[in-house]
């Protein structure tokens, strides 16, 4: 996951495998995955927020982010969780896109919310979805 995290991101900076492995045992989180992808989510009773979705840039354009965010929606709805959260950095137009055909709206804008290489920064949008 680390690997396919690090070809996806540098901003917000990928996250190492020893965070994933803390991620991935704790019994909050659910993790989907397909070949070249993965989608973490962590629940809060009942809500909850996607951490993280990527897909390998060689294994783009074939559906594969759409196919892990409604897994894992699916998954958490009939869980009983009643809404999700997330944050995408703002010019991250694909991810934005994707996240409004699944139904997320926009919630509010952080300026200057991600740390990025030397110093710079990006804004974060607030997305939300009742399931």
């Amino acid at each position: 996951m680390a690997d396919i995290h690090a070809a996806c991101f540098t901003q917000p900076r990928p996250w190492s495998a020893a965070e994933f492995a803390d991620l991935c045992a704790s019994p909050l989180c659910q993790v989907s995955t397909l070949e070249g992808g993965f989608a973490i989510t962590r629940r809060a009773g009942p809500e909850a927020e996607l951490l993280t979705i990527a897909v390998h840039p060689d294994a783009r354009r074939q559906g594969k982010a759409r196919a892990l965010l409604t897994e894992s929606l699916t998954e958490l709805q009939s869980s009983g969780c009643e809404e999700i959260f997330l944050e995408v950095v703002a010019d991250n137009h694909p991810a934005i896109a994707l996240y409004k055909a699944a139904g997320f709206t926009e919630l509010s804008y952080r300026k200057d919310y991600y740390n990025g290489v030397n110093g710079s920064k990006s804004a974060a949008l607030v997305m939300r979805k009742i399931l």
